[in-house]
């Protein structure tokens, strides 16, 4: 397992391919949604890269927004899961996170993810809605 901050295109198009797969492909939210002006290298946000094998099976991105860490796009390819990776991709973000200055992070979670981001530490601090047809949670932490 190898995690990494993305710095070149490259890269970036391996967490597009990620993110497509689910989020687009296994969970049918549509492709306009998914992607928007935070992605690309320019944007004032980082993205992130998680590694089985030497083979790019995770992503996520964080941004700051006014001074909390918004954790965006976290996912991992289905066959990955349950691996220990996803806690990994928190903890990059997380570490990103620390290093823009922020001390909290917020992240909208789906409801069947809840489990897994308290295990991490983060509280569901709303009641559920939905966006592109999945029922989320937003969830908090400080660290």
């Amino acid at each position: 397992m190898d995690r990494q901050i993305i710095t070149k295109q490259d890269q970036l198009e391996d967490a597009f391919a990620i993110r497509k797969k689910v989020f687009v492909e296994e969970q049918h939210c549509p492709i306009e949604d998914e992607f928007d002006s935070f992605d690309d290298l320019t944007a004032d946000c980082t993205h992130v890269l998680v590694y089985y094998n030497e083979k790019p099976v995770g992503t996520g991105r964080v941004r700051r927004v006014e001074m909390k860490a918004k954790l965006e796009r976290i996912c991992l390819l289905e066959e990955y899961r349950m691996h220990g990776l996803g806690k990994e991709i928190i903890a990059l973000l997380e570490d990103v996170a620390g290093k823009l200055g922020c001390e909290h992070a917020i992240l909208h979670g789906q409801t069947h993810a809840e489990g897994f981001y308290k295990k991490l530490g983060y509280v569901t601090t709303s009641d559920v809605f939905e966006e592109d047809g999945i029922p989320h949670i937003k969830m908090e932490k400080s660290f």
